[in-house]
């Protein structure tokens, strides 16, 4: 055993494997799929089960948080709308966006949630400002905000001191149905996207993604790559 330092949390004593996370990249997967594969991860994992970001990219989706009302889905038309077990409001995942689910035993870290959220938000906002393009929080609305236009979501959930879903970046994409919903519950609130500001490769907006959360979360920048497919649902793979 030996003893690290999480980014924004306590000194925790953890095991050589946790402090390298693995990283799968799932390409382009239908929404339903991946929740339900990160509830079964949340739910079979053990205390020494290594950490996990997955990267994702989804076919078109609404999805409605715990608290969402329906009066914020406007008009879906013939985009799904999936009712899931996050914080938050309605909002919308499609191609052209970084997707990015940290699986993360917050507890092992000595890490409490309103840190990790904090953490997530700063890491987008570092990584969008090293494209040059300030970004910042916006005070009452979850998120990183460009001049008060939304460019990425986030979204939790903590069970047994463990993390599900995640953040969402706007890179290259049609932000049409953005406008069939009151995204994250509020009227009229504007959406971007990094392609407006910037041409930057996805596989570049990915990788400083990783880099910047292995680093928040006390990894020093150090993941493995893992199989680009989802974990067996009868138990974890590492």
């Amino acid at each position: 055993m030996m003893a690290i330092k999480a980014g924004i949390g306590k000194r925790v004593k953890t095991s050589v494997d946790a402090l390298q996370p693995g990283v799968r990249r799932l390409g382009m997967m239908e929404y339903g799929v991946v929740w339900r594969a990160m509830q079964d991860f949340t739910d079979q994992r053990s205390e020494d089960t290594p950490d996990e970001l997955w990267l994702v990219e989804h076919l078109p989706v609404f999805t409605q948080g715990q608290t969402g009302r329906a009066e914020h889905l406007l008009s879906p038309g013939d985009i799904p709308v999936i009712q899931v077990d996050r914080g938050g409001q309605v909002t919308y995942h499609g191609p052209g966006q970084v997707v990015v689910y940290p699986l993360i035993d917050i507890r092992r870290l000595g890490m409490g949630v309103r840190e990790m959220v904090n953490g997530i938000e700063q890491v987008i906002i570092d990584v969008l400002n090293g494209f040059d393009v300030h970004a910042a929080r916006l005070a009452g609305a979850p998120g990183v905000y460009i001049e008060g236009v939304k460019i990425a979501s986030l979204g939790l959930r903590v069970r047994r001191g463990k993390t599900f879903h995640g953040l969402a970046v706007n890179h290259c994409m049609d932000l049409e149905p953005f406008q069939r919903i009151n995204t994250c519950g509020f009227k009229d609130l504007q959406v971007t996207e990094l392609s407006a500001f910037v041409k930057v490769p996805r596989a570049e907006l990915e990788n400083r993604l990783v880099s910047g959360l292995c680093t928040m979360l006390g990894y020093h920048d150090h993941f493995r790559p893992m199989n680009s497919r989802l974990p067996l649902r009868t138990g974890i793979t590492r």
